[in-house]
């Protein structure tokens, strides 16, 4: 089960609160151009989360079937327990594409700056995960003895089963 409470929007910032039974999951996803603090406020989660290796290392499809990936970095792989510190993820590093899973029930706050804009270029995009391994065969070695630290993402499309609701603020009007 995949679960999420999308709250408030304006032009320049988006704040979500992301609630998380047990083991629910929010898949592998970027944030193009787009910085995004985050706060988990109760409860465990475990982070995955990579940068693209720069510049681009791609593999090309070779046919159906055969999904085109890119190389990218593992960032950061660890479970988070609150009270921690706050995350911060920048347009090209810091973990940037990164998956969720709730560890115990628990909530995040994220604030997302721009928001999420697909007519201005950062729309939403998910991937999956591949070993090193999986594509690296008769290619030139990119890590050279760090192969657990890489993975190859190939672009998904948006996961039927990712239930977001629209958050409704009862609160005093405010204005972003």
């Amino acid at each position: 089960m995949r679960f999420a409470l999308k709250c408030k929007q304006c032009q320049f910032v988006q704040m979500c609160i992301f609630c998380f039974p047990t083991s629910s999951i929010i898949p592998l996803h970027d944030h193009p151009g787009m910085n995004v603090f985050s706060k988990l406020l109760y409860g465990s989660l475990h982070v995955k989360a990579y940068d693209w290796v720069e510049p681009p290392y791609i593999i090309e499809s070779k046919g159906p079937g055969y999904p085109q990936v890119r190389l990218a970095k593992l960032a950061v792989d660890k479970v988070l327990n609150a009270p921690c510190e706050t995350s911060v993820l920048y347009p090209k590093h810091g973990g940037n594409l990164h998956c969720f899973t709730a560890v115990s029930p628990c909530a995040m706050l994220d604030i997302l700056t721009p928001p999420y804009r697909e007519e201005e270029g950062r729309k939403c995009t998910y991937y999956h995960d591949y070993p090193y391994s999986a594509f690296s065969a008769g290619n030139p070695p990119v890590c050279d003895g760090e192969e657990e630290e890489y993975a190859w993402l190939a672009e998904l499309e948006s996961p039927s089963d990712l239930y977001m609701r629209q958050g409704i603020y009862a609160g005093p009007a405010i204005q972003l």
